[in-house]
């Protein structure tokens, strides 16, 4: 059994013994916690009523962990607008709308069935920063919080925001539902039985799209193949795709905050390369400036400076993007794992947003979707990693590597990342085992694993 604290929240197996897996005893404590959290930001007196959004995807464990939070909420004397099966930035949305005190999505993202989590949103239904998150973790661990007396229990109200969501997405100015009708696109869908399988067969026909060809959207939580949206996982719907005529599918992980395309000849569009179309679309409409983290394709550099923008890397994890976007005044940004933030709705990655805004680049483009792609700078990733035993000084080994590529350009927000003229090389270490992620890109797949294997050598070299 596995439990993971960290300051977006908290994930586990379901089971076991409290504190090895994310039991009920666990989800009750990090759960009050958040809520006196919130209690505290929200500045209110005694005598007023704090509320928390909460919503789940799909997962056999959802509802049971649902009726545990909601239910910790109200004890703690807190509201609740218990959204239900929602995607990710559904809730992200209708915190504000709620003008709610905070947020918890009961997701695991693209984690296997065994798994679930609690991520936790601010009163903007954004995820809290580093410091907010380590607060929360204290609180947790010292029973910070108390419960409220039964003439204080909060109350749990139930609403439902999927056609909300899609409402503000129609509205966004860059959304072009005629064009899209206009061009009588045929789509297929893999929604690994979550709550993908509820909002994109809705969504799709709000937007004009009337052949849809649905793989897996019965929102049951029983994922059919591996969740996360790779190309490995995803040979059924690149078939389907092709054999059916379709002009692009879509596949989203089970919370619909990522994003993968799949051309009409059932080749990849890769997933790196989503956000760069969108934003692509964006800036030719709307001129300025984009980010992503520093893992992520230098396409999107390419791409930004083409319209006369300028593009900004930030540290690994949506919060550090999200911050790095709002101080450069960034309009359309996110992470290379197909996840699209298009400040115009809200500051969260939203398969919902880049679905309709695809559309609209493709049907305005005149392109197949495979045509577009190739439009495209072509870069090649290659992630590895070096295991090391135990005791290894790794910032130590970080610092050494910045000052043997000094000359080259060096990022180091987020480990150590070298920019050389035609390819770049990530290296982060990680928080929980002795290991060294090494992220290389370059023009060609041969060039990128031969960067990182040169790379991997410097770095053994100075064990």
């Amino acid at each position: 059994m596995t439990l993971i604290k960290s300051i977006s929240g908290i994930r586990g197996t379901i089971g076991g013994a409290p504190g090895e897996g994310l039991t009920p005893l666990d989800t009750v404590k990090f759960t009050a916690a958040f809520g006196a959290w919130v209690k505290k930001q929200s500045g209110k007196s005694d005598g007023e009523r704090v509320s928390i959004v909460v919503g789940r995807d799909a997962r056999i464990s959802g509802k049971m962990v649902q009726q545990i939070v909601t239910g910790t909420l109200s004890g703690m004397g807190i509201d609740v607008v218990d959204i239900g099966l929602a995607t990710t930035p559904t809730v992200e949305i209708a915190v504000p709308a709620e003008r709610a005190d905070g947020g918890i999505i009961l997701t695991a993202s693209h984690n296997p069935k065994q798994w679930n989590a609690l991520k936790l949103l601010n009163k903007h239904g954004e995820f809290l920063n580093d410091k907010e998150g380590k607060l929360v973790l204290t609180m947790a661990e010292t029973d910070d919080y108390q419960f409220a007396d039964v003439d204080q229990l909060g109350d749990i109200t139930v609403k439902d925001y999927t056609q909300e969501h899609i409402d503000q997405v129609l509205k966004l100015k860059l959304v072009d539902v005629d064009a899209i009708r206009a061009m009588n696109f045929k789509v297929a869908i893999d929604c690994v039985n979550s709550v993908g399988g509820i909002v994109l067969p809705k969504l799709l026909k709000a937007l004009g799209v009337n052949e849809v060809y649905e793989l897996y959207c019965e929102p049951n939580g029983r994922f059919p193949h591996n969740p996360e949206p790779l190309p490995e996982h995803l040979t059924e719907i690149s078939k389907v795709t092709k054999e059916k005529g379709a002009h692009v599918g879509f596949v989203v992980d089970p919370d619909v905050d990522r994003l993968a395309l799949v051309n009409e000849d059932g080749s990849m569009f890769g997933e790196e390369y989503t956000l760069v179309a969108v934003a692509d679309y964006i800036l030719g409409k709307t001129p300025g400036n984009t980010c992503s983290n520093l893992s992520s394709s230098r396409a999107l550099r390419d791409v930004t400076e083409k319209h006369g923008g300028k593009y900004t890397a930030a540290a690994v994890g949506e919060v550090n993007v999200v911050s790095a976007m709002k101080q450069n005044n960034v309009v359309i940004g996110g992470e290379g794992n197909g996840g699209v933030i298009y400040p115009e709705l809200h500051y969260g990655r939203d398969a919902l947003v880049g679905i309709a805004l695809f559309l609209t680049h493709l049907a305005k483009s005149g392109k197949t979707c495979s045509q577009l792609r190739a439009s495209y700078p072509e870069y090649y990733i290659s992630k590895n990693k070096i295991e090391l035993t135990a005791g290894i000084d790794v910032d130590g080994i970080l610092v050494k590597m910045k000052e043997k590529y000094k000359n080259e350009q060096v990022n180091d927000i987020d480990g150590v990342k070298i920019d050389f003229p035609a390819e770049w090389v990530h290296l982060r270490k990680s928080n929980t085992e002795p290991i060294i992620r090494i992220y290389a890109e370059s023009k060609s797949k041969e060039a990128a694993d031969n960067l990182a294997l040169r790379i991997i050598g410097d770095i053994k070299a100075l064990i």
